[in-house]
């Protein structure tokens, strides 16, 4: 009552009619405001994660805006507004593949982190559904920065699909040191051991059976799926390709990483470019 009529009447009479303190009424009001601001930001941040950041990253994009909430606040108002994140429910599909027996060496030994820009560059394919089909996605991340620096979408799961996710980085392939994958027969074929050979690019493959050899590559599809594959309907490829670009520059510009300090992919570039200039 007294807030409501705070523009006609003085808070200190009304506070005397009504028989209560000026300290009570403050004390009151303040905090159920700030819990006002708070609710809406914290709707407003999870809207522009696409539905994806758990207690986390809201707390991380908090604290970026100036507010300084505990997980179990954020999660409590998460609740209350029934803001529940993709990542609640797992999904898992398994899926049986042929296996490639070529005797190349694992070059990378799950040393992910500490990378220089284009040291290594991962790689694997995942299924989403087109209509009433498979259709499949590749793309191709930079382990220095968790960057999808190429991708691709198409109808089949073979070597055209690695191509066209080659053929979309932006940086002469020369900078790309080492292509890391799991074993998978897509990825072995003449066009694509032709690019490697004339970019002097190293090839390097997980042990067989063994996806711990390629984990920021199966955590990166995890992502996908949850994120941008799960409660889509896709009509059409085309659909498909230009939601997939639509998502692959909000994942580097927008999205928040816990691997990189909660930094998005292009902040965490900037800064560690500007510090070595």
């Amino acid at each position: 009552m007294i807030r409501n009529n705070a523009h006609k009447y003085s808070v200190s009479a009304m506070c005397k009619v009504l028989e209560i303190s000026r300290s009570s009424y403050y004390y009151e009001s303040k905090p159920k405001q700030y819990e006002s601001k708070l609710t809406s930001k914290i709707k407003k941040i999870f809207q522009e994660s696409r539905s994806n950041y758990g207690t986390r990253k809201i707390k991380a994009a908090l604290r970026d805006n100036g507010y300084q909430v505990s997980r179990r606040r954020t999660g409590r108002i998460m609740k209350q507004e029934g803001l529940v994140s993709k990542y609640t429910v797992a999904q898992f599909r398994p899926y049986a593949d042929k296996c490639n027996e070529s005797q190349i060496e694992n070059l990378v030994k799950r040393k992910f982190d500490d990378r220089s820009q284009y040291n290594v560059v991962v790689s694997d394919l995942t299924y989403v559904r087109v209509g009433n089909q498979w259709n499949y996605i590749c793309v191709l991340v930079d382990l220095f920065n968790r960057e999808i620096i190429g991708y691709s979408a198409g109808k089949n799961k073979d070597a055209n699909l690695v191509s066209k996710a080659f053929a979309r980085v932006n940086t002469n392939l020369k900078n790309i040191q080492v292509f890391h994958t799991d074993r998978g027969n897509e990825f072995k074929n003449k066009l694509l051991d032709e690019t490697l050979k004339i970019f002097d690019i190293k090839r390097s493959l997980s042990k067989r059976g063994c996806p711990y050899d390629n984990a920021v590559a199966e955590a990166t599809f995890k992502i996908i799926k949850t994120e941008f594959v799960k409660y889509k309907v896709f009509e059409t490829l085309e659909e498909l390709q230009y939601e997939l670009a639509d998502y692959v520059n909000w994942f580097h510009n927008h999205r928040l990483h816990s691997s990189l300090g909660y930094l998005t992919p292009a902040t965490f570039r900037m800064n560690t470019l500007k510090k070595v200039v």
